[in-house]
């Protein structure tokens, strides 16, 4: 998938990210303030940043500013901030961010613009007549014609099946709310988990409960959330 580097000086917002694009399949690598940021940014060229805009050594807007003047602005950049103006959105994205992401972040639209900014790809960069160096967003040119059909989407594994229909029958009308209740959620969560590879991401988004919730009814529950198969 993507390289994604996460910038933000708060450990917990790190290691949420980290944990969820991780989830998507992506590489992550991850820095605390803006001197790790440029080092990580000098080794190698991330597919997409996120960038936390107030940090303690540097802030995110001058980082993008340095980024910029350096000709190292070539990579989508979406900022993040829980208590940014409007007028420092707009700043980031004159100087060549992509979107700005408001704290806290809910899980799709984080995913929603990270898609976006990844389908964007490299950006190009121009040297302006006084040395700088600019990046350049690529001019919309509309929906992206379809000249082939989309490939229809592979059926359910017969195993996922089996789990939801061998189960069911565990649940009767004969025993109280709560267990049969409990023993229907079990299977829904089952089910998804199967469906699903085990990807905690995608299965809070098809049930609809954030992870922290999620991973409190699967314990409650007695089921294991494992590890995604490679």
């Amino acid at each position: 998938m993507a390289r994604i580097l996460v910038v933000d000086d708060e450990v917990g917002i790190r290691e949420l990210l980290s944990e969820i694009l991780y989830d998507e399949g992506h590489t992550i690598e991850l820095a605390e303030n803006a001197a790790q940021a440029r080092a990580a940014r000098l080794r190698g060229r991330p597919d997409l940043v996120l960038l936390d805009i107030w940090m303690p050594d540097t802030d995110g807007v001058t980082l993008l500013k340095e980024w910029g003047s350096q000709g190292l602005l070539d990579m989508p950049v979406i900022m993040m901030s829980g208590h940014a103006t409007i007028d420092t959105a707009v700043e980031a994205t004159r100087i060549g961010a992509i979107d700005f992401l408001e704290k806290p972040i809910t899980l799709q639209r984080l995913l929603k613009t990270i898609s976006a900014g990844l389908a964007r790809g490299r950006l190009p960069v121009a040297k302006a007549a006084n040395g700088s160096f600019v990046s350049v967003a690529p001019a919309s040119s509309g929906p992206p014609q379809i000249s082939e059909p989309l490939a229809a989407e592979p059926e359910v594994e017969t195993a996922v099946e089996l789990i939801d229909q061998s189960l069911l029958g565990n649940i009767t009308l004969d025993q109280p709310l709560r267990e049969a209740r409990d023993a229907f959620e079990r299977v829904y969560f089952e089910y998804h988990l199967a469906r699903e590879n085990n990807s905690m991401t995608r299965v809070s988004e098809k049930t609809g409960l954030e992870r922290t919730h999620l991973y409190r009814k699967l314990k409650q529950l007695g089921i294991e959330a494992r590890k995604r198969s490679s």
